[in-house]
């Protein structure tokens, strides 16, 4: 790296433009952008695309087919940027869990060291992370082979866009992923795989109290395979099994002829994903209450993050850099999913939480620490233009 692309200069470019990031993060936390919200998803798209065209980039917007069963989402972001070393894929994600109406209810606000408001970690400051960081280095003269990838749909599984990260992965040698660091400032290096499953129990309805028996209650049944599901926690050591949903019945003089469960499974190896996937299967298979038929449907999967060789040495190199910088981080592993999951399991070096550091995503008291926009912002960069290193 030459003396105009180093850590330290890297961050001095990145200084300057911290009043430019904090006013567009303002401006993309005050969208109204659910995955579900593909008006002010395409509105965050729009900011992303003009921003890499401002540095040179090629940008293809893929608009989503509508072949979604909830309903049209918003485009995909492409934006290719020609130079050097190794092909890196940068992903990050412009939807959030919210809905419409949270921007104008808790806008974006400075708070002393925090800021608050609907996505401006998840994953708002990461995004513009990245953003930040590819101008960085373009304005310091480095240009390296990259491919950064805005995802309209990550908070619903990617069920869109994950066939287009899957295509640009087998072109790439290496991805880094956008979400911010852990509340403690852990980069993630390996992550639990995630299926969400729905189990639909079709019964026979009966008057509850004058023929009982003539009913095959879908409710009970369910609440069977609901204690049997939570069972699954413990028998592997990383397995968690969650029933978030049970919903069925129509009045309360009547034997319920319907019912669903909707299921939340993690594991930390892919053995143990595979062997609990199964094991649920057996379980919606095999309803206790004669008579009751079920079917299984799964709904979304993220394969196991698992920490191999590749995200070691990229880890290392990331140390290295923050080192440079003046600062320790150090990785970890936890339970959420994200694009990684897939960019790993298809055999690709990946590193995850490249952001800067926030937390408690998803909720109304969501928080970034204002401190670590520029140095993690720096690190982002100085590990993009060293990249070739981790290989």
């Amino acid at each position: 790296m030459s003396a105009s692309s180093s850590p330290r200069a890297l961050q001095e470019i990145v200084t300057r433009r911290l009043p430019r990031y904090l006013a567009e993060l303002e401006a993309l936390v005050n969208i109204d952008c659910g995955s579900y919200t593909p008006e002010g998803v395409n509105r965050v798209a729009d900011a992303v695309e003009s921003a890499l065209r401002a540095i040179g980039a090629d940008v293809e917007r893929i608009p989503d087919s509508g072949a979604h069963e909830d309903g049209r989402l918003g485009d995909v972001v492409v934006g290719h940027l020609a130079g050097s070393g190794p092909r890196l894929l940068l992903i990050g994600h412009m939807d959030t869990v919210f809905d419409p109406g949270t921007a104008a209810n808790r806008p974006f606000r400075i708070d002393g060291a925090r800021a608050t408001g609907p996505g401006v970690t998840d994953m708002k400051a990461g995004l513009l992370a990245g953003l930040h960081a590819l101008a960085a280095l373009a304005e310091s003269g480095v240009r390296r082979s990259v491919t950064l990838v805005a995802n309209p749909d990550e908070e619903i599984g990617s069920p869109v866009s994950t066939p287009i990260i899957r295509s640009l992965a087998a072109d790439h040698d290496i991805a880094l992923v956008l979400e911010c660091a852990r509340a403690n400032g852990d980069i993630v290096s390996a992550r639990k795989g995630v299926a969400e499953f729905r189990i639909e129990l079709r019964g026979r309805a009966a008057h509850a109290g004058i023929e009982p028996e003539k009913g095959r209650s879908a409710v009970l049944a369910a609440a069977h395979q609901a204690i049997a599901i939570d069972a699954l926690n413990g028998r592997w050591p990383s397995v968690t099994a969650n029933v978030g949903v049970i919903a069925g019945g129509t009045r309360p003089n009547v034997v319920a002829d319907a019912c669903r469960l909707e299921v939340d499974l993690r594991a930390a190896s892919t053995g143990e994903f595979d062997e609990a996937c199964a094991a649920l299967d057996e379980v919606a298979a095999r309803p206790v209450i004669p008579g009751v038929l079920t079917r299984l449907q799964q709904l979304a999967r993220h394969p196991v993050m698992e920490r191999g060789p590749g995200a070691e040495r990229l880890v290392r190199l990331a140390q290295r850099l923050a080192a440079e910088l003046g600062f320790a981080v150090h990785d970890a592993a936890t339970g959420g999913a994200s694009d990684a999951n897939t960019t790993a399991a298809l055999g690709l070096p990946t590193l995850d939480g490249l952001g800067p550091i926030g937390g408690d995503d998803h909720s109304d008291d969501e928080w970034l620490d204002l401190a670590s926009i520029v140095p993690r912002t720096a690190l982002l960069a100085a590990l993009i233009a060293d990249a070739g290193e981790a290989l």
